[in-house]
């Protein structure tokens, strides 16, 4: 299978949404789907161990029921839809990080009781999402299908391909998208003292103008690249996490950058990223930005 959306699978009904999802993805996008299932390990044995024949048989005979029951739930999804599977040894990340070389997504759950499925920020989807080569999407069980797709812009070169992602994806969900950018004063000029200056005082508002303005060069191009998305600019004056959180309670996905400045910066270096992936109300899509955008991205900050 060559172009597909890859998803990890591991029993849980967290991991069977997921696997929901990327199927829908992947027929509205005329892609494969492939099913990718970590053999497990008895509790306290390295990879490499030897097990006895009747645990190995055991631990197969387990790892193919999960796979079977993910392509079930797949196909009920997405009839006709072609669908590969994979039980591999190895731990989560690994696995799924080489896997997301030669997938168009990645896509897991957001929380369960296996390998795929540790609770957020520490666990499974964070490693994925922080290396892997793809976009990645972590779904939250239950999230709706509906409302606008989000899309946290910080107006850096690496969040360009979060823009392009974001109305690809709402193109093809026949979605909404709202461009959120977040903003503070905090680099705003302190007036001197006794200075009660005109300069000064118009500071917070020629800061607003010039983050609306970054705002609207991030999105260019958009709307003649893709005519039928509906677009809403949102420039936001406040934090980020709660900005961003809150924007996700009506919305289908939330799409952030894997790097950045700004509003939005450090995505996945810190408080923020965890926040966002533990903290959303829906499904969330981290994607990176190409190579050569991350290098500009590093030579801008330094």
């Amino acid at each position: 299978m060559s172009r597909n959306v890859t998803v990890g699978a591991d029993g849980s009904a967290s991991s069977l949404d997921a696997v929901a999802w990327a199927a829908r993805d992947a027929e509205t996008r005329g892609l494969g789907l492939r099913v990718v299932h970590v053999l497990a390990r008895p509790l306290g044995l390295p990879l490499d161990a030897a097990l006895p024949r009747t645990i190995r048989e055991y631990v197969r005979e387990a790892a193919d029921a999960v796979v079977r029951e993910a392509a079930d739930r797949a196909r009920n999804e997405a009839p006709g839809l072609e669908i590969s599977t994979l039980v591999l040894p190895g731990e989560p990340v690994g696995v799924l990080l080489a896997q997301s070389r030669t997938a168009e997504a990645v896509v897991v759950g957001h929380v369960g009781p296996t390998q795929f499925a540790r609770p957020l920020p520490g666990g499974t989807a964070l490693g994925i999402a922080t290396r892997a080569a793809c976009p990645v999407v972590v779904v939250r069980q239950g999230a709706a299908p509906t409302g606008p797709v989000v899309l946290g812009v910080d107006g850096s070169p690496a969040g360009a391909a979060a823009v392009r992602f974001a109305f690809d994806q709402a193109s093809v969900e026949g979605a909404r998208v709202i461009a959120l950018h977040a903003w503070t004063t905090w680099n705003a000029p302190l007036p001197p003292p006794n200075d009660p200056s005109e300069a000064y005082a118009s500071a917070p508002g020629v800061l607003a103008a010039e983050e609306e303005r970054l705002l609207g060069e991030a999105l260019a191009g958009m709307r003649a690249r893709y005519p039928d998305v509906q677009v809403e600019r949102r420039s936001v004056q406040g934090p980020t996490r709660p900005t961003l959180i809150e924007a996700s309670r009506d919305a289908r996905l939330v799409v952030v950058g894997s790097r950045g400045r700004g509003g939005f910066a450090g995505l996945l270096l810190g408080s923020v990223s965890q926040a966002v992936l533990q903290h959303a109300h829906c499904t969330v899509a981290v994607v990176r930005g190409s190579p050569c955008e991350e290098r500009d991205e590093l030579r801008s900050t330094g």
